[in-house]
């Protein structure tokens, strides 16, 4: 498995696992480590969590499963995100949904993040969502003492645009290390408003979120669902890939901007196409046929 250097004694494998959808998957602890086994057996190191996924319980899911086999923690990169506020019968004193990017919050945060994740540091610790009513002295302050704790590694944000990461970096004593944004052939806002272009210019590697498209591509009846497919069926019968899947994770992966999919899916056969799309290399045409089916005509 290609790793990416996220920072000097920090790297990502290229292939990132997602636990957002872990509750849904109904999993056993003993499932869910069976599941955390086969992304190691993979190559895939790299998982990736928040503290609101599955109405707060992901969390402490993959937890449960890690603290079956605590000797995995060494073998793997944690990520997860703080920062959004859901209301929650597992969070009683939340009353409404907002953002907080306090230096309260952030601190409780992660603390409930180490104790759910049944570990004593997290690698990377991300804001969830640009928030309106940051202010970036008490993000800094949360960030050095978390750091200075020990607690967490380093730290990234995402869904940031340029000013918003420019702000805040403005503030840190570390810096950002990674940039978790939406892109997939289906899904070009990051790359049409200039944010893969800012990772380049910062030499930061951007994780993707959604790079299938949360299935639009498979099942959509739009026009430009179906226009996309049959250019990623077509791309896909070029280079002998299996399924279209791996070629919307090869489209990610020719950026130059050396983008981090991130596969949400407890499907070991999913999992294993996405490993498989590294594996493929498309060419300047087909990249840009699928740019152009995408948008729903020609380039400039």
């Amino acid at each position: 498995m290609e790793r990416i250097q996220v920072a000097e004694e920090l790297s990502f494998s290229r292939i990132i696992h997602g636990l957002w959808r872990l509750a849904d998957w109904n999993y056993s602890d003993d499932k869910v480590l069976e599941l955390i086994e086969h992304n190691l057996d993979k190559g895939i190191t790299t998982f990736d969590h928040a503290d609101i996924y599955g109405d707060y319980t992901c969390e402490a899911l993959f937890g449960r499963a890690l603290a079956k086999k605590p000797e995995l923690r060494n073998k793997m990169e944690i990520v997860t995100k703080c920062g959004i506020v859901l209301p929650s019968k597992n969070r009683p004193e939340n009353h409404t949904h907002h953002y907080n990017t306090s230096q309260q919050h952030i601190i409780q945060s992660v603390e409930q993040s180490l104790i759910n994740l049944q570990t004593d540091y997290l690698d990377t610790l991300l804001i969830h969502r640009p928030d309106p009513m940051m202010d970036p002295a008490e993000v800094a302050a949360a960030f050095s003492r978390l750091h200075k704790d020990g607690k967490v590694r380093t730290f990234g944000v995402s869904n940031f645009k340029r000013h918003h990461f420019e702000m805040l970096q403005s503030y840190l004593e570390v810096p950002l290390v990674t940039n978790q944004v939406e892109v997939s052939t289906y899904h070009l806002e990051n790359i049409q408003d200039g944010t893969l272009d800012f990772c380049l210019e910062k030499r930061i590697a951007p994780m993707a979120w959604s790079p299938l498209a949360g299935g639009k591509v498979f099942q959509g009846k739009e026009e430009k669902a179906v226009r996309v497919r049959n250019t990623l069926e077509k791309v896909r019968r070029e280079i002998g890939a299996e399924d279209i899947d791996e070629v919307m994770y090869a489209w990610l992966l020719k950026h130059p901007s050396r983008i981090m999919p991130i596969v949400g899916s407890g499907n070991v056969e999913r999992i294993d196409r996405a490993v498989r799309s590294l594996d493929y290399t498309l060419n300047h045409d087909q990249w840009f046929e699928i740019l152009q089916s995408s948008m729903g005509h020609d380039i400039p």
